[in-house]
């Protein structure tokens, strides 16, 4: 058999592509590109006459059948996209998943990766962050991932066009509230510009002044200060005494009950020690 390979091209600078990105993809019997009129100028910069064919998300289902057997024949296959990692919002995750029900070799060559870039200089904590790429379109699937990320205490990061990010910031703070934001535009392109603020103020900046570029959105998740203010609000809202006899019927004693109530409201153990006595 033959070896799938994931090579990562530039998501805008040429000197971001590696000695081993080009060697690979001179090496290799095919190339299968997202996008081969725009493909054709970066194998043309690095003097790679190595065949293409089309392989992008309207034929990735098909078209990854064909390859999957010139694969079988012994074939080696290099996938790359108009920009970045394939299979980071874009074509090659169906292939790669055919490859490996069949027992094809699959390496990935790696590169530069849009989202990845914008998180380390974004400012915003990187130990944990969500991946969530372009927001769905359908109407009701964004709100259902909205709502999701309304919940999500990693980083966030998440890509948007131009004629977008408005509505996009509009509706994060609708969701999200006011939170920290790095706003990254055109990655390691002449233009790349970080700009770390908050959601409702970076809506407020596009809305005046208009978007142009492409964007990257570096979102801080939602805070443990948040849970816990959410958590005290909703037990507010709860008679202390039944609050008590609430873990009292769960197996605590009164003591055991009487701490865990003062620590769901944030308040001291004398604050809610004079409802117990009631109790």
């Amino acid at each position: 058999m033959g070896t799938l390979y994931l090579v990562a091209t530039p998501i805008g600078n040429l000197e971001d592509m590696t000695y081993r990105a080009v060697r690979i993809l001179k090496e290799v019997t095919l190339i299968a590109a997202e996008d081969t009129r725009n493909s054709i100028k970066l194998l043309n910069h690095f003097e790679i006459k190595t065949p293409m064919t089309s392989y992008h998300e309207h034929n990735k289902y098909e078209k990854a059948d064909e390859l999957v057997r010139k694969l079988m024949a012994g074939d080696d296959i290099a996938i790359i996209t108009d920009a970045g990692t394939p299979g980071i919002s874009d074509p090659g995750e169906e292939l790669v998943k055919k490859c490996y029900e069949i027992g094809i070799p699959v390496v990935p060559v790696p590169g530069a990766c849009a989202a990845v870039n914008g998180l380390v200089a974004s400012g915003q904590p990187t130990r944990r962050f969500a991946f969530e790429a372009f927001l769905p379109s359908d109407k009701k699937e964004r709100r259902t991932i909205l709502a999701e990320l309304a919940e999500e205490t990693r980083t966030i990061v998440i890509y948007e066009a131009p004629h977008r990010l408005v509505k996009t910031l509009a509706e994060l703070a609708e969701y999200l509230g006011d939170r920290e934001l790095t706003i990254c535009k055109e990655l390691t392109k002449k233009h790349e510009t970080f700009f770390k603020t908050t959601i409702d103020a970076g809506r407020k900046y596009f809305s005046e002044n208009e978007p142009k570029g492409e964007y990257l959105l570096v979102v801080q998740g939602k805070t443990h200060e948040e849970i816990a203010m959410e958590a005290i609000k909703k037990w507010e809202k709860t008679d202390v005494c039944e609050h008590i006899k609430m873990y009292i019927n769960q197996g605590m004693d009164k003591k055991e009950a009487t701490k865990q109530v003062a620590k769901d409201r944030g308040v001291s153990k004398r604050d809610i020690y004079e409802y117990s006595k009631l109790i």
